[in-house]
């Protein structure tokens, strides 16, 4: 689905992606890779496959929009170093000439040599191009005169369908003051937002983006 945002148009993809096509962006957030390894070392089952489906989402969508830059806005890396990064340090190498940008979240505490050896360029508060200003939490509090794209809150949205079922689909949403983000990472959480007035929500189903 394409729409306008702040005179621009943009490519909102239900693989949790948006495509900033004057730019030739692609931002995701949150993809916590390391997370299902962090978990397994824990104790807990879950699946060694989780972020290895993701970065081939992430492949497919590169291969789709061939963008000069890719933008992470934060939580790249859920914790420390682990297989799931090792798995990613791996990945990196596909794409040499592909720009990576990472705007730091909460989760992402790797050391800069470790961002380095990634070939990642690291914002640790905030990512400006054209009319958008990318961060990852707190967007309402950003001190820039642009229009702010966070994550962080893993944003979701309920649809009551005909037969009365609610069903609970990641989404994006863009407000008058400021934009969020889907979670990429399958693995985790939805946070429900309720639109006001004047707010966009667009759900991410199985198949396509649809507004509500």
């Amino acid at each position: 689905m394409t729409i306008d945002s702040q005179g621009e148009e943009l490519v909102l993809d239900k693989d949790r992606a948006i495509y900033f096509l004057k730019h030739k962006l692609l931002a995701i957030s949150d993809l916590h890779l390391g997370k299902s390894a962090h978990f397994r070392s824990a104790g807990l089952q879950v699946p060694s496959t989780v972020s290895l489906s993701d970065l081939h989402r992430l492949s497919r969508l590169i291969e789709k929009y061939q963008p000069e830059i890719l933008l992470i806005n934060g939580d790249m890396f859920h914790h420390g170093l682990n297989s799931d990064v090792d798995e990613f340090s791996i990945w990196r190498k596909t794409y040499p000439e592909l720009k990576l940008i990472l705007v730091k979240g909460n989760h992402d505490k790797l050391s800069d040599a470790s961002y380095q050896s990634m070939n990642i360029e690291v914002h640790n508060s905030s990512f400006c191009l054209g009319p958008f200003c990318f961060i990852h939490d707190a967007p309402d509090n950003t001190n820039e005169q642009l229009y702010p794209i966070s994550g962080h809150v893993h944003p979701g949205v309920s649809i009551v369908g005909k037969a009365k079922q609610r069903l609970k689909f990641p989404c994006f949403y863009f407000g008058d003051k400021y934009a969020i983000l889907p979670a990429f990472s399958a693995f985790t959480g939805l946070y429900n937002i309720y639109p006001k007035a004047h707010e966009r929500i667009f759900a991410i189903t199985p198949t396509n983006v649809v507004q509500v």
